[in-house]
């Protein structure tokens, strides 16, 4: 795709043509693109930066990640094609597991998205092989590894589905969103709601994790003072503000 260097919207434009090249070959799902649609959106009206609550959220989400037994990094076709690197190397990071879980399922598809997990240097993915099932789920998410998902105690869910979101925290999971939208579902029932762009996220998250690494003080500092709804409330306030912002009247 020839993008001129000096377009205004050239980051976009190249991200959604790797989804679009993404999907053509079988590891996002069509729908997938309407999901990025949305979520992009909530960027525009954020002034595509991470705002205050986000960093916020984002060393907490560190926080829980690092202080957690069985920490699991959860990746969909989405996830995995817009920052598969960063994905894996937060994993590494923290000590998680990584294990891909899709609403759209078939096996070819499952080893397409592991494979290119596994080629951006995620170690030992899981996903291929379900044994157990996350209850009250009836879709092809409730399919999981007891190793991974089902025996977590907190799990961050990258552009996620609200449905899952919620019965992973009905299950006492620590559940860390990554979702743009602060009004979601998933955003609504997850302990960390991180209302922020992915890369931009996990950017972020990977540096709290370096910093706060073997500070139990900081950790607990940082789990103690997030509040959910604050987080969520400040960050549509955000929102409001950038809109007016950036409102001229002519």
């Amino acid at each position: 795709m020839n993008i001129p260097a000096d377009h205004p919207r050239r980051k976009s434009l190249l991200v959604r043509a790797r989804l679009s090249d993404l999907a053509r070959e079988g590891v996002v799902d069509p729908t997938g693109l309407i999901a990025h649609g949305r979520g992009e959106a909530f960027d525009y009206l954020m002034g595509e930066r991470s705002t205050a609550p986000a960093m916020e959220a984002e060393r907490a989400a560190a926080a829980h990640l690092l202080r957690a037994r069985r920490p699991v990094v959860c990746v969909n076709g989405n996830a995995a094609a817009l920052d598969p690197r960063n994905l894996a190397l937060l994993a590494r990071t923290v000590g998680a597991a990584v294990e891909v879980n899709i609403f759209h399922r078939t096996e070819a598809r499952m080893e397409k998205i592991i494979s290119h997990m596994e080629a951006a240097g995620a170690e030992g993915v899981l996903g291929r092989s379900p044994d157990s099932r996350i209850p009250g789920l009836s879709s092809d998410r409730a399919l999981c590894t007891r190793e991974g998902i089902f025996e977590s105690d907190a799990i961050l869910v990258p552009i996620e589905d609200g449905d899952r979101a919620q019965a992973l925290a009905a299950m006492g999971k620590t559940v860390i969103s990554i979702d743009l939208n602060p009004l979601s579902r998933t955003s609504a029932a997850a302990t960390v709601p991180v209302c922020d762009e992915m890369t931009r996220a996990l950017e972020n998250m990977i540096a709290y994790a370096r910093e706060l690494k073997g500070d139990e003080a900081g950790i607990s500092e940082a789990i103690g003072a997030f509040s959910a709804d604050r987080c969520r409330r400040e960050t549509v306030e955000a929102i409001c503000a950038s809109l007016m912002s950036g409102y001229r009247e002519r």
